[in-house]
C-alpha cells in the first residue's frame, strides 16, 4: 500500500457527514531477518527497515556453533534486526520430522542466545524454487549453487512478511 494515496486531506462538503478515517495499517518498524538453515550452509536474508521487502544478504558457511551465532550476532548488530524468521522444513503432509525438531532447537537458541522474538515459517518447496528462479539466470552452476540458501531465505523471509501483512 503506498503512503502517498493516504496523504492527502479532501475538505468535506458542507451538510455531509464526515466519514472516519480508517487506521493506516500497523508497520512494523525494525528489520527482519530471515534463515534458511542448513547442515552446512545458511541463507541470510534482511528485510529493509518497514519490513516490506527481502534481500539476499549471504550464504554462511557453517563451521561450528560458536562461529555460527557470532556471525549471526554480528549480522543482527549491524542491521539492527528486531527479529527473526528461521525456516521450518516440514514434510510434504505438513507433518514435522527430525529436521523440524532440529530447527525448532535453533530457534530457541536463537530466542535464548539474542534475547529477539524467533518465527518459524513453512519452507516448503523454498529451495525448488530458488533453484528455479536462479536456473533462468545466467549464472554458473557453482554460482548458482552458492546462490540458492541465500534466495530460500529471501523466499522464506518474504512469504512471512506477507502473511503478516495480510493477516495484520
Amino acid at each position: 500500500m503506498s503512503a502517498d494515496r493516504d496523504s492527502h486531506t479532501v475538505a468535506p462538503e458542507k451538510d455531509k457527514p464526515i466519514a472516519e478515517e480508517a487506521s493506516p495499517p500497523t508497520r512494523h518498524l525494525g528489520r527482519v531477518l530471515g534463515l534458511d538453515v542448513g547442515a552446512r550452509r545458511i541463507g541470510v536474508a534482511v528485510s529493509d527497515p518497514l519490513g516490506i521487502t527481502a534481500q539476499g544478504l549471504e550464504t554462511l558457511q557453517r563451521r561450528n556453533k560458536r562461529h555460527d551465532f557470532q556471525h549471526l550476532r554480528n549480522v543482527i548488530r549491524q542491521y539492527e534486526v528486531k527479529e527473526i524468521v528461521v525456516g521450518l522444513p516440514l514434510r510434504m503432509s505438513g507433518e514435522e520430522g527430525i529436521q523440524a525438531d532440529k530447527m525448532q532447537g535453533f530457534a530457541e537458541e536463537l530466542r535464548r542466545r539474542f534475547g529477539l522474538p524467533v518465527h518459524l515459517w513453512d519452507e516448503r518447496l523454498t529451495s525448488a524454487e530458488a533453484n528455479r528462479l536462479l536456473r533462468e539466470t545466467e549464472l554458473s552452476i557453482e554460482k548458482r549453487g552458492k546462490a540458492v540458501d541465500r534466495m530460500a531465505a529471501v523466499l522464506i523471509l518474504q512469504g512471512w512478511m506477507e502473511n503478516r501483512e495480510s493477516a495484520g
